[in-house]
């Protein structure tokens, strides 16, 4: 990838791949809740571990800005699937 992705998925062949990865985190979310782990816990490894991934191929700064844009997008709803805190 050459550039840090924008937050929609606009791009036809980047939104299959994406769904494709979804359906895989869900799955490893089910197993790991099978084995007994809870869920905020595999959310923050697996949260942790996307942001070293992200590092590792646009760099600190680029990903910087993505996570300043975050707090925005969390207030607004974006990661909300239900009830809202």
């Amino acid at each position: 990838m050459t550039g840090f992705p924008s937050s929609t998925l606009d791009d036809v062949a980047g939104s299959e791949q994406r769904r494709v990865a979804l359906a895989y985190l869900a799955e490893a979310f089910a197993e790991a809740a099978l084995a007994g782990i809870e869920g905020d816990s595999f959310a923050y490894v697996a949260l942790s571990a996307a942001l070293h991934e992200l590092v590792a191929t646009y760099g600190e700064e680029e990903v910087a800005v993505f996570v300043e844009r975050l707090p925005r997008r969390l207030r607004d709803g974006e990661f909300s699937s239900g009830l809202r805190h």
